[in-house]
């Protein structure tokens, strides 16, 4: 098992039957009627993503991080729209609104072997982050329907399906006469799959209510303090999520000592809602907070409705860090097969049901596990990352890279001080030998997501080694030192 769960596990590879696959498309239904999809996702039907798609066509390939809350206070952030090119190859364009780092163009180019895709500058509109919407309009836009025209046609894949991605797709049908096609899901889709409440009941109608926590909802602040004191009895720890946040930043969680009285509660719901700049109007979730050091994810591959079953790309271990658990990297999971199956075949499900109400495209899920890996174990999913992120773009370059089974390897931003106004040849010249050249194979570590380097030391690294624990340490001790820290 441990190799179709590491790239590429099909349904049948997962254990599961064609039954299974019905089932969890049929459970799907009651959620999207009620949430009235189908006339939701219609608009979109020009530009949905097709079961035979020509890939002959240039792809526009952009990472728009925008439309995700709370991300302000992650380094550099503003900087990775230039993830986009760890996707993109020949014939493709991507897009940015900042310049390219010196150098890094053609360390794809030519170390990666990463082809050459055309990059264009967009000019910004409301600022560095809202890549797509800087595509609607100007030189960019002028410039995907001249390449539309030519070609044809364009295929366009984006970070995540956000409505100024479709808008794109409108706008350059229109403009050059050509099909317009986007791989992602329909925006009421994505904000579906992103959505942590309905993630939870998603999973519970595919995989059963033991797969999530006890979880309450409401949009009243005295109600979410109240349900907060009720949850005391039942848990160690109780803790509230807005639901639409990534990496643990609309988290906050509390001991038991915390939690006095009504009024005190009260007042610490309403400082959190405060912080995370609640609108009064959207529910908050309020769940057990399960004490567990393991925290897997599933990087999973989800084919247009009619096109075949879901697809698991890898089982993952989470790198994170702090009280509110951030997400600073991954790597390929350790845990038992036992556990990695059980993992594999919920996830499939979840994707099943997900693929039913229109998803398409990148999804993962981040689950914990609780309990003994190897005996006895429950499984929690916590959230789905309806788009791609920070364990499926490494994943990717990984496979473009070696290609069939993954070498050990692990994959964490980087942020150290002695690295801040460093350049990219800075970095190269410190690695010497040990960056990755795939024209000869050699070398343990690669660079990737480099733009917030020049400003706040930080960039984005994969080390590769012969096993797991060398991975590890060439990246939590080697590149420090190599760095001189």
């Amino acid at each position: 098992m441990t190799h179709p769960i590491q790239l590429g596990c099909t349904w049948a590879e997962a254990g599961l039957s064609a039954d299974d696959f019905t089932q969890a498309q049929f459970a799907a239904a009651p959620l999207a009627a009620r949430l009235e999809l189908e006339e939701a996702v219609a608009p979109y039907a020009a530009h949905a993503w097709p079961r035979e798609p020509d890939l002959r066509l240039p792809t526009l390939l952009l990472d728009d991080v925008s439309d995700i809350p709370f991300l302000n206070d992650v380094v550099g952030v503003e900087e990775y729209q230039h993830r986009a090119r760890i996707r993109a190859g020949d014939g493709d364009l991507f897009v940015a609104v900042t310049p390219q780092t010196p150098g890094y163009a053609e360390y794809c180019r030519d170390v990666l072997q990463l082809g050459a895709p055309e990059f264009v500058l967009a000019e910004p509109v409301d600022g560095p982050m809202r890549v797509s919407l800087a595509c609607t309009q100007g030189s960019a836009l002028a410039r995907f329907s001249e390449v539309a025209r030519a070609a044809g046609g364009l295929n366009i894949h984006p970070y995540m399906g956000i409505e100024n991605v479709w808008e794109i797709a409108r706008k350059v049908a229109r403009d050059a006469g050509v099909p317009v096609k986007v791989l992602a899901p329909p925006t009421p889709v994505t904000w579906l799959a992103n959505d942590k409440s309905l993630l939870s009941e998603t999973v519970a109608r595919t995989c059963g209510e033991d797969f999530v926590v006890e979880t309450h909802r409401s949009a009243d602040p005295r109600r979410l303090a109240e349900l907060l004191l009720e949850m005391k009895p039942r848990h160690a720890r109780v803790g509230m999520k807005r639901t639409r946040c990534a990496s643990g930043m609309g988290n906050i969680h509390f001991a038991l000592a915390e939690l006095s009285d009504l009024a005190q509660t009260e007042a610490r719901v309403r400082e959190f809602l405060r912080r995370t700049e609640w609108d009064e109007r959207e529910e908050v979730l309020v769940v057990a907070w399960e004490d567990t050091p393991l925290s897997p994810s599933t990087q999973n591959w989800i084919p247009p409705l009619g096109a075949g079953p879901p697809r698991l790309d890898g089982v993952y271990e989470q790198l994170l860090e702090g009280a509110e658990r951030v997400f600073v990297g991954s790597r390929p999971s350790q845990l038992p097969e036992q556990a990695n199956r059980a993992i594999a075949q919920s996830s499939l499900r979840v994707c099943a049901a997900l693929q039913a109400m229109g998803y398409v495209g990148r999804c993962s899920f981040d689950l914990l596990l609780v309990g003994n890996p190897e005996g006895e174990f429950k499984l929690r999913y916590v959230e789905c990352n309806g788009r791609w992120g920070g364990t499926s773009t490494p994943m990717h370059l990984v496979d473009r890279l070696f290609g069939g089974p993954r070498p050990p390897y692990r994959a964490q931003d980087v942020h150290l001080d002695a690295l801040s106004g460093a350049t990219l040849d800075d970095v190269f010249g410190k690695l010497g030998d040990e960056l990755y050249d795939a024209r000869t194979g050699q070398g343990r570590y690669v660079v990737y997501n480099c733009n917030p380097l020049a400003t706040s030391g930080k960039l984005d690294v994969i080390s590769v080694g012969r096993t797991q624990e060398e991975a590890e340490e060439l990246l939590s001790v080697g590149f420090p030192a190599k760095m001189g820290v």
